[in-house]
């Protein structure tokens, strides 16, 4: 369920635009330009409205599309290197298809020899566009900025989202009518042929500096803007995810990440295995030096792979001076109708070249039919003042304690008026002013209070907000049907007190359940938003499941009320706890706590072992915990939901240190233990074969324990396929008080699928997973060496329900599809191993709910 809150609401706004969109008249052509004379299809010609930059290229089958609203467009102009100009006329406001034959512009020989029906077998070898591409390849080290001891520029970045073809008739309806300053802000010369009606915008200048040895980068904001959709919207995180699905594009990289896909690049060192190559043109630019024109499409359509032309210098250092990369519609990405990037390089003193703009621009909609609603999105990020190879003090690559990035957000409109390195349209000018005035409506703050209600389970009353609402009903073998009523404080009591409470009662056991917190912040900041520096107290009475840890969910969640096999196991827990949490800006953090825990069991768990002999039933287990973690996780991005944070995937690890000492004789405390846990978690990428999610896990116990201190293993017995957890394990069946663990959950994209035809179709994508875990326990914490210890649970019969693991590993592993309808994963699950255990599945079939690109 990643990115749940924000991808929700996208496409609610999506579906609620396109429901009522009314669409200006368009002229759309289609066709297929071939050659007159041996009728082949002419891949990457230019068809354009006469007279005007309106234009576009053949894709590889010599395919076109071309629109426009502007209804004096009345001819098209067909050209391509080789063959005479074609120029046709056109009717405006209509979808039309008008098919070209473009004739050779020289004679041709009067001797044709006709070997085969058959188009030519394209090849790599003796191909002279991959003999020059692969000529930028051997040169890439020497063309990118990193190839300078010293580089230094200022940075203009601009991120715009609107809605697209909104029509004017839209603000005329008696709903919207009150929303008219905003639909009527619409703009027709973003992007030629669409209407488009922007709705968010965000804005940073900054200095950069880069030394190499040693090497060091700085980034010093100047000034920082962006739109506030007030307090229920996550405004950093929206910004953190859309610069996410827009990230900066250097084509010198082998990789390229957009749109959460990873694009291979078509100078990557391997591009001549997936790509096709084709010298289309040779130009002189504005200063007379000549250019390659080199056209590219994937070998495979459907593969995650750009098409486009780029543009080499033949001065011999066989640098980008231009790029265009665009996809076509038969990528394996959701939900993106076009996408097209625009790469321009600026000549440096030394006759290299440097980025001088990057224009990211992507149609987002429901469908992929042209002439729907939708989004449309633009990130344009300008370069000036590039200053090479000019040393200056150490200082200038450190950041320096006086920054301030307070102060970079509050600059006036009069610094942007004379700063910005590009220039705002008409309709983005508006944005700030319509964006605050949208936000104190009455209106717009009950759409969004219903909003959170459905898509965050929160209702807000001002100071206080009750949810989450699907923990408001469920049922166990314990509780039985379980009520549950919660609530929140929310900042706007105080930004430096929290308070959080819920009450629930289950009507077989017939008791109450409780939860009561207050958290004071010491930074005088939302504790619900980076970086968190808060104290909590807080007391909890509740029923909860041993071993059992759900991802972002609540174990009284509803839909997990449906559980597999036997689960009446559960404890009655009483925790009185104390935790610090503290954040740095360097995604560095660290946080300690006192815990006292009551556990007693509850359902057909019971706490029995053996005194003098005789056995002996425990009512309770009584420790007291001190507790310190250290996590980091460099450069982590996330969306900060109602409930907990959804992270951005990136390339860096994340690390994570936990320790716990059991205290005897403090506060009840029952036992003196020290526990250690270790986990690193990493996302590979890995080019055209996609990425995986890799976690290693270690932890020991240093001590002796009964068994509900051990660290009983994370089971699922959900039919819900859980990432962490070991999805064919029984709660309870394995404990440990040492253990290391590896996972990996390798996602294809669709590598294998995109090349059978009945499949590429579908855009199913391919995933497979595996989980081995190693364990064991040491005889001074085995029961049945120490009968004092509390004892294993057994069934009626006596047959053993908990064990420990042997030198053998527990090992499960999983193939799925995803993809299905868009957000649908369905595994098949193999245990292979420890399947003479009770009541164990030895496979299944789990299914996983992701909206994803």
């Amino acid at each position: 369920m990643d990115f749940k809150n924000f991808y929700k609401s996208l496409f609610l706004l999506i579906l609620f635009f396109s429901a009522s969109s009314l669409f200006a008249q368009t002229t759309v052509i289609t066709g297929t330009v071939t050659d007159a004379s041996n009728k082949q299809t002419l891949p990457y010609v230019a068809v354009s409205f006469t007279g005007t930059t309106i234009g576009v290229p053949t894709d590889n089958n010599g395919k076109y599309r071309l629109s426009t609203t502007n209804a004096t467009l009345k001819q098209i102009k067909i050209s391509f290197l080789g063959y005479k100009d074609a120029f046709l006329s056109v009717e405006p406001g209509k979808e039309q298809v008008i098919n070209v034959k473009l004739f050779p512009s020289a004679k041709q020989l009067n001797e044709v020899v006709i070997k085969s029906g058959k188009k030519p077998k394209y090849r790599n070898k003796d191909n002279p566009a991959v003999e020059l591409i692969r000529q930028v390849i051997e040169n890439k080290p020497k063309n990118r900025p990193e190839a300078y001891d010293y580089v230094e520029y200022r940075e203009y970045d601009k991120m715009m989202f609107g809605f697209i073809n909104v029509s004017a008739a839209f603000s005329d309806r008696k709903f919207f009518k009150k929303y008219k300053f905003i639909i009527d802000n619409r703009d027709s010369s973003i992007l030629p042929g669409k209407s488009i009606l922007p709705v968010y915008l965000d804005e940073k200048l900054s200095q950069n500096y880069y030394r190499k040895n040693p090497e060091k980068k700085r980034e010093v904001i100047l000034g920082q803007r962006g739109v506030n959709f007030g307090p229920a919207v996550d405004n950093e995180g929206v910004k953190q995810y859309f610069k996410h699905l827009y990230n900066n594009v250097d084509i010198y990289d082998n990789d390229i990440f957009l749109i959460t896909s990873q694009f291979l690049s078509p100078i990557s060192n391997n591009s001549p295995n997936y790509y096709k190559f084709f010298i289309t043109d040779t130009i002189t630019d504005a200063k007379n030096q000549k250019l390659v024109e080199l056209s590219f499409t994937p070998r495979n359509s459907n593969d995650v792979l750009f098409e486009g032309m780029i543009y080499i210098t033949l001065d011999g250092n066989y640098a980008v001076q231009k790029a265009v990369l665009k996809i076509n519609k038969h990528i394996n990405i959701n939900f993106i109708r076009s996408m097209e990037v625009d790469l321009d390089f600026e000549q440096n003193p030394d006759n290299r070249y440097h980025l001088s703009r990057s224009n990211t621009i992507a149609e987002f909609g429901a469908t992929k039919k042209e002439g729907k609603s939708g989004l449309l999105g633009m990130r344009t990020i300008t370069y000036k003042n590039y200053v090479v190879n000019h040393p200056r003090p150490d200082t200038a690559y450190t950041k320096q304690s006086e920054e301030s990035t307070d102060e970079a957000k509050s600059r006036p409109a009069s610094f942007w008026e004379h700063n910005r390195l590009d220039t705002l349209t008409t309709a983005e000018s508006k944005v700030y002013k319509n964006v605050d005035s949208l936000r104190n409506m009455p209106s717009y703050k009950r759409t969004v209070d219903i909003a959170t209600l459905l898509l965050a389970g929160y209702k807000g009353f001002g100071k206080f907000e009750i949810g989450p609402a699907n923990t408001f009903y469920s049922f166990n073998p314990v509780e039985g049907l379980r009520l549950r009523i919660g609530g929140r404080t929310t900042p706007e009591l105080s930004k430096r007190y929290y308070f959080e409470t819920y009450a629930a009662y289950g009507f077989k056991d017939e008791k109450w359940k409780y939860f009561l917190s207050a958290t004071y912040s010491l930074n005088n900041k939302s504790i619900y938003k980076f970086p968190q520096n808060y104290i909590r107290v807080s007391y909890q009475k509740d029923t909860k499941i041993p071993g059992a840890n759900l991802q972002f969910v609540q174990e009284d969640n509803f839909l997990l009320s449906f559980k597999r096999g036997t689960n009446d196991k559960y404890l009655y827990n009483d925790f009185y706890r104390l935790d610090y949490v503290h954040e740095l800006e360097s995604h560095l953090s660290f946080s300690g706590g006192f815990k006292n825990w009551r556990q007693s069991p509850a359902g057909s768990l019971y706490f029995n072992n053996t005194i003098n002999g005789q056995p002996n039933s425990i009512n309770a287990l009584t420790t007291t915990e001190l507790t310190g973690s250290i996590r980091w996780s460099p450069h982590e991005e996330f969306y900060q939901g109602k409930i907990y944070r959804v992270p951005i995937p990136n390339k860096y690890p994340t690390l994570e240190l936990d320790y716990a000492a059991g205290v005897k004789n403090l506060f009840n405390g029952q036992y003196n233990y020290q526990k250690l846990d270790f986990r690193i978690d990493k996302r590979l990428y890995l080019s055209q074969l996609g990425y995986s999610d890799i976690s290693l896990a270690a932890g020991k116990i240093f001590g002796t324990v009964p068994f509900p201190l051990l660290t009983i293993h994370q089971a699922n017995q959900t039919y819900a396929y859980d990432i962490d957890s070991y999805n064919l394990m029984n709660f309870m069946e394995f404990v440990s008080d040492h253990y290391e663990s590896f996972r990996i959950d390798h996602h294809f994209g669709g590598f294998f699928f995109n090349k059978v035809p009945l499949l590429k179709k579908l855009k199913w994508r391919e995933v497979f997973s595996a989980k081995v875990l190693y364990g064991g326990l040491t005889d001074r914490n085995n029961p049945a060496l120490h009968p004092s210890l509390y004892q294993f649970p057994v069934d009626d019969k006596g047959v053993p329900l908990t064990y420990t693991l042997d030198r053998t590993p527990y090992v499960e592993g999983s193939v799925g599809i995803e993809n299905i309808f868009k957000f649908i994963r369905i595994d098949y699950v193999r245990r292979f191993n420890y399947l003479d255990h009770p009541d164990v599945p030895r496979d299944g079939i789990r299914v996983r709910v992701k909206f994803d690109f």
